[in-house]
């Protein structure tokens, strides 16, 4: 189970960063605030992962 979800959770993790780049591109966030927007998703983002982990592996 873990040799499958770790890989999967490293390449949404890469993805979802490739996407948050776009949106700062496209929404023209100043590059200042450009950081604290990328470490808000990624928290965000391993928060889900984690818990989608924790509720397959009990479940």
């Amino acid at each position: 189970m873990t040799l499958y979800f770790i890989p999967l959770a490293t390449v949404i993790l890469f993805f979802i960063n490739q996407l948050t780049n776009t949106l700062c591109i496209q929404k023209e966030i100043p590059e200042e605030k450009q950081p604290k927007v990328f470490r808000t998703i990624n928290v965000l983002i391993t928060i889900l992962l984690i818990s989608s982990y924790i509720e397959v592996l009990f479940t």
